[in-house]
């Protein structure tokens, strides 16, 4: 069940924000009894238009839950999209027997997914993904009442509330509220040294030493070819079906199985073939 399928309005289609606002708070709410009905036709018939009514009364309430996750600085239009995902979910689950109205089961559905996507797309390194963390990352900003660093006191106070760790809310606030750094330096930054691009390089990028890398690779590789020529043909399968493969490598068993033996004489052949290729190499 899609937007396309049910075709209710989405933010793009309208040309702007303000005009899909204003198209959604016109769409009439729902009594109880017209919200049970449609829910049994959708769920006894799977009737798609019933689907369409009860998204279509709940698309204002979106819209004001997703005005609540403005401070993270994504799109309010984005964020609303996503919660009318979180809607089309709560209404294909939704069972109107339990006594609920649509709009109290809806409300978990629509900020699931408004969290989802804060979470993959605030920052280009992930800040939240452990439960605690996605807890305190959702709750920090409401209970902090300063602008400066929490005090001990306070992060005592936020641990037990969220029933968390002290060392995770401060991990928290400092991935909240630490600022991003750009790689490299604007193009009219003459303090190209102070880039982060510039004391980031990997100690082993200058071209020689990378030169110098690949001839001991390929020295590395030549030397395990000519030790495997030590082995006898069993000993050097048995190496390379367990060691040697990218993937699907083979198991004692497997090679028991193959060979006609145990599985313990084929980890002592292993073993000893191991020795015997060190041995070779080391030489």
């Amino acid at each position: 069940m899609t937007a396309q399928t049910l075709n209710f309005p989405v933010p793009a289609s309208l040309g702007s924000l303000e005009n899909y606002i204003q198209a959604v708070n016109r769409f009439p709410i729902l009594s109880a009894e017209e919200e049970q009905t449609l829910a049994r036709r959708f769920r006894e018939e799977e009737d798609l238009e019933a689907a369409r009514r009860l998204v279509l009364s709940h698309l204002r309430l979106v819209v004001s839950i997703a005005r609540g996750y403005l401070g993270y600085g994504l799109p309010h239009a984005d964020l609303i999209q996503e919660g009318n995902v979180g809607l089309m979910k709560a209404v294909k689950r939704y069972d109107p027997e339990r006594g609920v109205r649509l709009v109290s089961f809806a409300v978990h559905w629509i900020k699931a997914e408004i969290h989802e996507f804060i979470l993959r797309n605030w920052r280009l390194v992930k800040v939240a993904t452990t439960k605690a963390q996605r807890k305190l990352f959702f709750n920090l900003r409401s209970l902090k009442t300063g602008e400066g660093s929490l005090s001990p006191a306070e992060v005592e106070a936020m641990a037990g509330a969220l029933n968390v760790r002290r060392e995770d809310v401060r991990e928290m606030e400092t991935r909240l509220y630490g600022q991003d750094v750009a790689l490299e330096p604007a193009l009219d930054d003459d303090e190209d040294a102070y880039a982060p691009i510039a004391y980031l390089a990997a100690p082993d990028a200058e071209p020689t030493a990378k030169l110098e890398q690949r001839e001991r690779e390929r020295l590395a590789t030549t030397g395990l070819a000519k030790a495997l020529e030590t082995l006898d043909p069993r000993s050097r399968h048995i190496i390379e079906a367990r060691w040697l493969k990218e993937d699907d490598t083979a198991t004692l068993h497997e090679l028991a199985a193959e060979y006609g033996i145990s599985a313990e004489r084929v980890r002592q052949i292993e073993a000893k073939a191991l020795q015997k290729l060190r041995a070779a190499m080391s030489a």
